[in-house]
């Protein structure tokens, strides 16, 4: 443990379990204090991995409690901007301030563009892109007002750099997401607000695991040669959460005080391969 993040309050969305529980756990190690926000219920009835519930947003919580760090537990979905205001402006009076966000929350659905519901595209681009616009509108001000400049990490993916074969809906929304982290670095730097973006690679989460990488493999083999595509550099391929956590932790800690508008990919080569 470290306390780097001593006084800071950290926002994070996907926060009930996989790389979001990751990030409050990592933050909470650094000092922070923790607004863990998910959905922790049904998103879409079109993905291969099931929800997460609010028994796994209760485990996050217990976790940051045991680093003796607080924390607030908020059941929202981030295409309510609505509720993520009211989330932000909770955390504000009870914890003091808003100082970090981690806009995390997002879905994945493979599937051949023919085979994309309007429905999911819809669904996709509400909470991959949308949902991180709202997640930032509805937390920025507080950190300009906290007049002590911050830091907002966006979840993209490899994704977001290099298209992933057989999932247009998901490539589209994470590319959107490099747009969205260069425009508010620009105009949150005069508030010494610093913007970033992360892109994973293959993480081994629920939603990155088990079904979905069959329906990768069914969609694929059609056109085999994409199986090239995205292969990582290095061994085993499949990282675990707190490798993202810790990159996410770097560009969020005092490390990183002149790096804005980056792009940092944590995906052991994918993007080149």
């Amino acid at each position: 443990m470290s306390n780097e993040l001593e006084g800071k309050v950290a926002f994070i969305t996907g926060a009930a379990r996989g790389q979001g529980r990751a990030h409050a756990v990592k933050l909470a190690s650094m000092g922070a204090d923790i607004v863990a926000v998910d959905i922790a219920g049904p998103v879409a009835d079109f993905l291969p991995y099931p929800a997460a519930t609010p028994d796994d947003l209760v485990e996050t919580v217990r976790l940051v409690e045991e680093l003796d760090r607080r924390i607030l537990g908020v059941e929202a979905d981030v295409r309510d901007r609505d509720a993520l205001k009211g989330a932000a402006d909770r955390a504000v009076a009870e914890l003091g301030s808003l100082d970090i966000v981690v806009a995390n929350a997002g879905i994945c659905e493979p599937a051949k563009w023919q085979d994309i519901s309007q429905q999911s595209w819809q669904d996709t681009i509400d909470i991959n892109l949308t949902g991180v616009w709202n997640t930032i509108t509805a937390t920025a001000q507080h950190l300009i007002d906290g007049g002590k400049g911050g830091a907002i990490v966006i979840t993209s993916s490899y994704a977001g750099k290099k298209v992933q074969p057989m999932m247009i809906h998901y490539t589209a929304s994470k590319h959107a997401l490099v747009g969205l982290t260069r425009g508010f670095a620009i105009e949150l730097g005069p508030h010494n607000i610093r913007v970033n973006s992360v892109h994973p690679g293959a993480v081994a989460t629920p939603m990155g695991g088990g079904d979905t990488v069959d329906r990768i493999e069914a969609s694929t083999r059609e056109n085999p040669k994409v199986n090239q595509m995205g292969q990582a550099f290095l061994e085993p391929g499949w990282m675990e959460p707190e490798a993202i956590a810790n990159a996410v932790a770097f560009l969020v800690s005092p490390a990183s005080a002149t790096i804005t508008s980056e792009h940092l990919s944590v995906d052991q080569g994918m993007q080149y391969f």
